[in-house]
């Protein structure tokens, strides 16, 4: 299950990793918190989430160009040293108590900036780390370190807000960058550049659209994930909703709706660890897409708060499964000149299409309603990926 952390890069790599995540769930949270306080606007929370997902979707595809043009661990040294400066920058301004939304909105901009430029150069350079054939449960761990975060996180905000402030929350995460810093100094690779960097930023992104564009699997896996930002995730944000509305649950309820989620997004993580360098990859990511569509559709239907429960960990589960394979996949076939371009490409339609999935939901449930906004989403998602299936067969013989 742990066999990467056999190989001292990766090792290095994904402690100092785990220790930034947990710092910037903290952050996420005191953050969201923060921008409340000030404003007493549900509007404000999600433009905030908005502004910090925007510049992925316009510039990760420059990031990849990036990756693909420089050494990527120098690109990680810049971009994690920016993330510490800004999370101090947050610190220093809530400390003095002249924070305002504009700031913390302008400095999700530049988070999210950072983001697209950090990205590419992180998802490729993990194939670096371990090589291919521990890429599975490298890519795993790396899943199972974001879903502990999310577990241990938020849950230590709630106690150090309380006790150091939300201004001393932000230094935390600043001091946490210092771990995947100093983790980045350590690791001995080789992550430079391919020698042929003739032509401009623009040549080299057009040639990587071409790539993907003439592999049809490619194509077909990157629009698989575009397919769950815009219709299979957002049913998270509407979850208030669901659980105040649809199962009268209230906060508490929502916390445990949330954390039936993150377990069993951490529950497939720890599994496709433990199944290695498997075979039969295409054939368990179609299982997964088709799985998670369903189960979605029987959420959207669900008046049952304990089913919800029960659906949600499958819900998490067969989402984060069907992602880190297709991630997987993505790097195992694309040439080492073109991954920081693809995957790229996988962070634009992953996290880039979050927000306008997040608006088509909002928009869905004001003319729908919830419950049939998400069983839409479901719908859509099974038709789509029974299609894909129907029509390429080859997907699940990869």
């Amino acid at each position: 299950m742990f066999s990467s952390l056999k190989v001292r890069n990766f090792r290095i790599y994904w402690f100092g990793m785990l220790v930034s995540l947990i710092g910037t769930w903290i952050q996420t949270i005191t953050q969201s918190w923060l921008v409340f306080d000030l404003t007493n606007s549900a509007f404000l929370l999600g433009m905030v989430g908005f502004l910090g997902s925007i510049p992925i979707f316009l510039l990760s595809l420059f990031g990849g160009v990036m990756a693909d043009r420089m050494n990527k661990r120098t690109i990680l040294i810049i971009t994690q040293t920016i993330f510490m400066l800004l999370a101090f920058s947050l610190g220093v301004l809530t400390q003095l108590k002249i924070i305002a939304p504009w700031q913390i909105m302008m400095l999700a901009v530049l988070n999210g900036t950072v983001m697209a430029f950090d990205a590419p150069s992180r998802q490729s350079m993990v194939v670096e780390l371990v090589g291919k054939s521990h890429l599975l449960n490298a890519i795993a761990l790396n899943s199972v370190s974001f879903n502990s975060a999310r577990i241990i996180g938020p849950a230590l905000a709630g106690i150090l807000v309380a006790n150091i402030g939300m201004s001393g929350c932000f230094y935390l995460n600043g001091l946490s960058f210092l771990a995947v810093i100093a983790a980045l100094f350590l690791i001995k690779i080789n992550t430079a550049p391919r020698e042929n960097k003739r032509g401009g930023a623009l040549r080299d992104l057009k040639a990587g659209l071409v790539f993907i564009r003439q592999h049809r699997i490619i194509l077909l896996l990157v629009a698989m994930v575009g397919m769950f930002s815009l219709f299979g995730f957002s049913y998270v944000i509407l979850m208030p909703v669901i659980a105040n509305n649809m199962l009268g649950a209230g906060v508490k309820g929502l916390a445990w709706l949330m954390s039936s989620a993150g377990l069993g997004a951490l529950i497939a993580a720890l599994a496709l660890a433990r199944l290695g360098d498997y075979k039969y990859k295409g054939r368990l990511l179609s299982i997964a897409v088709i799985v998670f569509s369903l189960a979605l559709i029987l959420f959207g239907l669900s008046k049952s708060y304990f089913f919800s429960l029960m659906i949600l960990i499958l819900i998490g589960a067969t989402g984060v499964g069907a992602t880190a394979i297709i991630n997987t996949l993505l790097q195992t076939n694309v040439p080492d000149e073109f991954r920081g371009r693809v995957m790229s490409v996988f962070m634009l339609t992953f996290a880039g299409f979050l927000p306008f999935g997040s608006l088509i939901a909002g928009a869905l449930a004001e003319a729908l309603g919830v419950s049939a906004t998400i069983v839409t989403g479901g719908v859509v998602c099974a038709v789509f990926f029974i299609t894909i299936n129907f029509l390429y067969p080859e997907i699940r013989r990869i």
